[in-house]
C-alpha cells in the first residue's frame, strides 16, 4: 500500500459520511469495524483497496479506476447549469 494513497481509518469513516471521527474511534475500540477480516487498531491506515465492515456491513468496495461518463450533447442544446439564462441548457434536457 502507497503511504500517500493511505488514510486513517477514522478519517476515512468520517469522509465517506458513516459518522464522525469521534464515532469511527468508538467503533474501532468497540472491535465493530473489521479491515479485509482483520479488526484494525485505532491508527491503522487503509487505502483504495481495503475493504471495510462496520458490524459485517460493507462500507468500501475497493477502486480500480476511476468512471467516466460520456454524453453526446444535441445541436440546439446549450451546456449550461443556469436555467435562468438559456431554456434549452443540458439540465433540462438530461432532467
Amino acid at each position: 500500500m502507497e503511504e500517500t494513497h493511505s488514510k486513517r481509518i477514522n478519517k476515512y469513516l468520517s469522509e465517506i459520511g458513516y459518522c464522525s471521527r469521534r464515532a469511527a474511534d468508538q467503533l474501532i475500540l468497540e472491535n465493530r469495524v473489521t479491515v479485509n477480516g482483520s479488526v484494525p487498531q485505532m491508527r491503522t491506515k487503509i487505502g483504495p483497496e481495503d475493504l471495510v465492515r462496520i458490524d459485517g456491513k460493507l462500507v468500501s468496495t475497493p477502486r480500480d479506476k476511476p468512471v467516466y461518463i460520456a454524453f453526446n450533447k444535441p445541436v440546439g442544446i446549450v451546456c449550461t447549469t443556469d436555467i435562468k439564462v438559456e431554456r434549452n441548457n443540458i439540465i433540462d434536457y438530461i432532467k
